[in-house]
């Protein structure tokens, strides 16, 4: 008794049922309504998808060439001590 062996009278019943239920001026509106709620709902996953899959932007900037910052590289390589020579 799966949900997908519906035949066409169980849906033709479904839908009386339905149109008893709210009245044939609700339908439409009912209809919309779920409608933009799938839409939204898939909206916020491809966003939240897209987020995951994007990798994350430094909040650096960045040059028109799109070297990155090249000042803070050369901090980052002053900063870092020199290894100890052993001989």
């Amino acid at each position: 008794m799966g949900l997908g062996n519906l035949g066409f009278t169980e849906l033709m019943v479904i839908l009386v049922i339905v149109l008893v239920l709210f009245g044939a001026r609700r339908v439409p509106e009912i209809g919309a309504s779920i409608g933009k709620g799938i839409r939204e709902f898939k909206k916020n996953i491809n966003d939240v998808d897209r987020e995951v899959r994007e990798p994350i932007r430094e909040s650096r900037p960045v040059d028109r060439l799109g070297a990155g910052d090249v000042t803070s590289r050369v901090d980052e390589e002053q900063v870092r001590p020199e290894p100890k020579r052993l001989i």
